[in-house]
């Protein structure tokens, strides 16, 4: 336990009426007893930036009493690093300080653990990084169940940023690139401008400051004439405000330098053509005195034409409302004049239509109304700041539908409440969801129905090959909360049942093929004349018994070309011995024009016999071919005898067949056989069934030698059981 020491002096910053501004009895003495129990655990400890944690607690506290925070969240801001330091600390901290208190510093723990991602931002330059920033941004804010601790961040990285002003470049350069990239929007959606613009601010300065530093002098030449002018021109509309009875709250609105620079850059512009360098805000009760206000304005100054907007009658599709117009003031420069009610003005600053939404052209998403409610409870926060009631909408304020998990690599993916880690595999790539066999959450293995929670790190471990599992299709099991998980794991499925449903088809026509001694049919021909656009749809329909036997028999004789009178034998005198007809010799005839057959493919030293076609020549078969023999069966007449002559350089296609069990590159060393034994390989057909592969093959050999060397080395491939000439 540690013991409680009053601290006083005023050698640190952050004095204790700084510190308790704005509450009552009980909340001062939690903060200035949190501040007691930091000051001896903190003495002489320094922060990663180089800050002493004693002067960023102190800080970091008075800019939450800026934003009028609760006692509780400045003693939470107070208390920030104490479990760095101390042991067992959340149970000291809520006995000493309440759980409210303890549970806020755990969530800035929780938030801390991010720090690594948030920084691997800074030196991403992907295309991705912009969507990848939001994602984070999103994260952030589920990462904490009470919205207190972003506000508690916020205000720690508005400490440090002022803390780094007087640091070197290679320090706060990262700090202040993170800022722009995450926390300066964060403030921006939340509706927290008093850190929004000084965040912006002082993030510009680091990273750009040649041109902060020329806009800065373009504003401090002319600061003193600036403010002497704005308070001028108060003072003269309030004047002829109330003289038109109008109750008006009229303040100068100050234009800061990031903003300057931003509505430079967007619209092109020089600094003499920024109307709103110089401003006013004109809050009235009613949309009549707006317009009366306006009147007054323009009567006192010359409007600048095409500088009006009026987004009361005309409000802008996030129902932002207000009327816009520059004018040119006394001294002939301009001066913008911004008129609304005070509802028009909370619901601009706290309301769905903040600023954010146009100026960053954000698109709406469930998220935004997440935002929006966010910011309706900050402003429930000043309207009843003394009821314990705002704390628990706080809480409510929690972003409940989405997890946000990190991957090995620090990468964050947004997943729906419930997801499991084979969501988070889906979500990385499809095929590696359907490898999907375990799961590491932050390095411990856990089971595939495990729910997700935000913030965990998660790998998973995949098989070489393989498919899902029908069961992760089972609600009842909770394998999957994401639609795209499962809608995934279908179309594995059905794509299965597919290539099943055509292997069978294309069985089932070849057979009745061969019955019909039509083994050389086009199938995409034959599919065309039963109606279907290609063989696929053919096979399916065949599969799934839609075409009956006799119709895809008689599809076949139709498709055979009619008989010719006599058999057409055509004498080749000059032509050369080339391609798949080289070296066939005929017997008692000089040369004829020969094709060897597709049915059985021969090649030397096969033995083979001719068949006189009709219209084609003479078929070349082998002699043990089935489909030969019923054709010589039924015209015997039409049988010539044949040899192989000279069969140099001659090149013949086979079918080879492959069984094995299937395994991650099977194919590549089946392949890299036939490149050693310099075959050509024409066409390759796998399918896969109960992690058995069946894989045929279409080459190119010179004799039947080759092929059977061939053969030989791929039987000794690890896996295979069978290498077959088909």
């Amino acid at each position: 336990m540690v013991t409680v020491v009053r601290f006083s002096g005023s050698e640190t910053a952050g004095s204790p009426e700084s510190l308790v501004v704005g509450l009552a009895e009980a909340e001062r003495d939690l903060v200035l007893r949190a501040r007691d129990f930091a000051a001896p655990l903190y003495e002489g400890k320094v922060l990663g930036t180089g800050e002493m944690a004693l002067e960023h607690a102190l800080g970091l506290a008075e800019r939450l009493a800026e934003l009028r925070l609760d006692g509780d969240t400045r003693a939470a801001g107070l208390l920030f690093a104490v479990p760095a330091y101390l042991d067992r600390a959340h149970e000291q901290l809520t006995t000493l300080f309440g759980a409210a208190v303890a549970g806020l510093v755990a969530g800035i723990g929780r938030l801390n653990t991010l720090r690594v991602v948030t920084r691997g931002l800074v030196e991403d330059r992907t295309p991705g990084r912009a969507e990848q920033a939001e994602v984070l941004r999103k994260m952030l804010l589920a990462m904490v169940e009470d919205v207190r601790v972003v506000l508690i961040r916020l205000a720690s990285r508005t400490q440090t940023l002022r803390f780094l002003a007087k640091g070197p470049d290679e320090v706060r350069r990262p700090v202040a690139q993170e800022t722009m990239d995450l926390y300066a929007p964060l403030a921006s959606r939340l509706g927290v401008w008093q850190l929004k613009w000084e965040l912006e601010d002082l993030s510009f300065r680091f990273l750009e400051p040649a041109l902060y530093k020329r806009i800065a002098s373009m504003l401090d030449e002319k600061r003193a004439e600036r403010e002497s002018f704005i308070a001028a021109a108060i003072a003269t509309l309030e004047h002829e405000l109330r003289e038109a009875g109008v109750e008006a709250d009229v303040a100068g609105r100050p234009k800061h330098i990031y903003s300057i620079y931003n509505k430079m850059r967007g619209k092109s512009l020089d600094f003499s053509e920024v109307y709103d360098v110089r401003g006013l805000r004109v809050l009235v009760h009613s949309v009549k005195d707006c317009y009366t206000a306006l009147g007054v304005a323009h009567n006192l100054w010359t409007p600048i034409p095409r500088e009006f907007d009026d987004y009361i009658s005309r409000p802008k599709g996030n129902h932002y409302r207000s009327l816009h117009t520059a004018v040119v003031g006394s001294d002939g420069r301009p001066l913008e004049v911004q008129i609304r009610t005070w509802e028009m003005h909370r619901h601009a600053e706290l309301g769905i239509a903040a600023h954010w939404r146009y100026k960053e052209g954000a698109k709406l998403d469930p998220f935004d109304d997440k935002i929006a409610f966010l910011r309706q409870v900050l402003a429930w926060r000043d309207e009843v700041v003394d009821s314990a009631d705002w704390k628990e909408q706080y809480k409510r304020a929690a972003l409940d539908e989405t997890v946000y998990v990190l991957t090995p690599q620090g990468r964050v993916i947004d997943l729906p409440r419930g997801a499991t880690p084979i969501d988070f595999a889906y979500a990385l790539h499809t095929d590696l969801g359907h490898r999907c066999r375990g799961a590491k959450v932050d390095g411990a293995m856990v089971p595939l129905d495990t729910r997700l929670e935000n913030g965990q790190r998660v790998e998973i471990v995949a098989a070489k090959s393989g498919g899902p599992s029908r069961d992760w299709l089972n609600p009842q099991l909770g394998y999957l909360a994401s639609s795209r998980a499962r809608n995934k794991v279908r179309q594995w499925f059905n794509a299965q049942d597919l290539e099943k449903t055509i292997a069978e088809g294309r069985a089932i026509v070849e057979r009745e093929l061969q019955r019909e001694g039509q083994t050389n049919a086009k199938l995409d021909a034959l599919a065309q004349k039963l109606g279907f656009t290609k063989a696929e749809e053919l096979f399916v329909a065949v599969g799934r018994e839609e075409i009956r036997s006799r119709d895809l028999q008689n599809a076949m004789r139709e498709a055979e070309p009619p008989p010719a009178e006599e058999p057409a034998i055509v004498a080749k005198k000059k032509s050369r011995d080339t391609g798949t007809s080289s070296g066939i010799l005929v017997v008692g005839v000089d040369r004829l024009l020969t094709q060897v057959a597709k049915c059985c493919k021969p090649a030397p030293p096969d033995a083979i016999v001719g068949f006189v076609t009709r219209g084609r020549g003479i078929s070349i078969h082998r002699a043990t071919c089935r489909s030969a023999a019923s054709l010589i069966e039924q015209h015997p007449e039409r049988v010539v005898e044949t040899q192989w002559g000279a069969v140099g350089g001659g090149v013949y296609e086979a079918d080879v067949l492959v069984h094995a069990h299937d395994r991650q590159g099977l194919l590549r060393d089946i392949s890299e056989i036939f490149a050693r034994e310099r075959i050509n390989v024409t066409g390759v057909n796998t399918a896969s069934r109960q992690h058995v592969a069946t894989m045929g093959f279409t080459v190119e050999i010179a004799d039947l030698d080759q092929l059977s060397r061939t053969l030989a080395l791929i039987r000794e491939v690890p896996g295979v059981f069978s290498a077959v000439r088909r």
